[in-house]
């Protein structure tokens, strides 16, 4: 069953990339990756366990975005901003080890 809707949002996530590039290429969305462990992350979700939710998850990609184009409107270089958001992964990452050290 897990299989079957990760298989359906994929494509719908390819009908959705396909429809705003106007041509279906394999490697349009290369390079999100890393956007989506930091909304991940900054959501909630335990990178070791998987314990979230989905609310946690999209508030964690409305935070991504505002971050992303926090770095635009500062200027911050294109190149540097890949770094920037590992910087948000590590600290989501203690954060949530923080939590589970406290509840241990």
């Amino acid at each position: 069953m897990i299989y079957t809707l990760s298989g359906f949002f994929a494509a719908i996530g390819g009908l959705l990339m396909t429809s705003r590039l106007g041509v279906a290429a394999p490697t349009a969305a290369l390079g999100y990756e890393l956007n989506i462990i930091a909304a991940v992350a900054i959501g909630g979700i335990s990178l070791r366990g998987g314990e979230g939710s989905i609310w946690g998850t999209l508030i964690g990609a409305a935070i991504m975005q505002v971050i992303r184009n926090g770095l635009v409107l500062m200027g911050f270089p294109a190149y540097w901003q890949p770094a920037a958001i590992g910087a948000v992964i590590i600290i989501a990452v203690m954060i949530d080890q923080m939590k589970k050290a406290r509840t241990q």
